[in-house]
């Protein structure tokens, strides 16, 4: 089983032919994802060798779907762009659309995710590295080989820390990990991957980053109290920002004492949730969880 993303997804990549895309749908290749075509309309009926294959580029998302049958997208488009690339995505009924691009205009994503939302799909990001079930598929630029399939699904705000968690852990392996981005608003939340994990039979422990700014593990962690069987574990992002300075994420915005990594923290364990205060100690409590 597998989170959003199984060994049966046909990715499409819009913008591969530009040096991101390039790169990264290489290594979707090499990590054994099923990336039948790009899409680009000024270089439509051309394609791109990647180590020997060629992958075909198309017009546009619509005519990608009609000839591979895609039914997901990964976007690497410039920000100005991405909110046309998503309502294409969306509109030629993809059912998950991953928007790596960061800078993306607020308004816009709020206009996209809305679309989305409306037409049933999946949307993760923008900002973020993607999501990948080891073994079975990767849609983004998380690297395949730091880790492999296990019992734990890993939701985080951050990319880096995706990394970082999947590394320490990497004995144990993982179902599907998500990064969702850390935008202030993103198409897929902390809460629905808790959803998803929780209804996921080879998920046995839930690994959740957060970072400050915002009330997003606030909200998570009524949800986890709420409903959540499965033990989860979590780290919270910026325990030694000085206050009042200006975060790397857009979201990592905190007021007064809301959206401070203690105000989380003390969130997440009233719910029940063990948090670590480092990222070695949140690797070290998601062992014992698991026993």
């Amino acid at each position: 089983m597998a989170v959003f993303l199984s060994a049966a997804s046909r990715v499409v990549v819009q913008g591969m032919t530009g040096a991101e895309g390039r790169r990264h749908t290489r290594r979707m290749l090499a990590s054994g994802t099923a990336v039948v075509g790009g899409v680009n309309p000024r270089k439509a009926g051309t394609s791109v060798a990647f180590d020997g294959r060629e992958v075909p580029v198309h017009g546009t998302v619509k005519e990608a779907v009609a000839a591979t049958g895609a039914d997901v997208s990964v976007v690497f488009v410039p920000p100005p762009y991405v909110r046309a690339a998503v309502d294409e995505a969306v509109d030629a009924g993809l059912g998950l659309v991953v928007v790596i691009t960061e800078g993306v205009p607020v308004h816009d994503t709020v206009a996209f995710r809305a679309r989305a939302e409306a037409a049933g799909v999946r949307l993760v990001g923008p900002n973020c590295p993607g999501l990948i079930s080891p073994g079975l598929s990767n849609a983004g630029i998380i690297p395949a080989d730091i880790t492999g399939p296990g019992r734990i699904g890993l939701v985080s705000k951050s990319g880096t820390l995706t990394y970082q968690l999947m590394y320490e852990l990497r004995d144990l392996g993982f179902s599907t990990c998500v990064g969702i981005g850390g935008d202030p608003v993103v198409g897929t939340t902390h809460i629905d991957c808790l959803r998803a994990f929780e209804a996921d039979p080879a998920t046995e422990l839930v690994v959740m980053i957060g970072e400050i700014g915002g009330d997003a593990e606030e909200r998570a962690a009524d949800f986890v109290k709420a409903g959540v069987t499965k033990p989860v574990v979590g780290y919270v992002a910026g325990f030694t920002a000085p206050e009042g300075r200006t975060m790397g994420h857009a979201g990592a915005i905190v007021s007064g004492s809301t959206g401070t990594a203690l105000a989380k923290k003390e969130a997440l364990e009233a719910a029940g949730v063990r948090v670590g205060t480092t990222p070695s100690e949140t690797a070290r409590l998601a062992r014992e969880a698991l026993g």
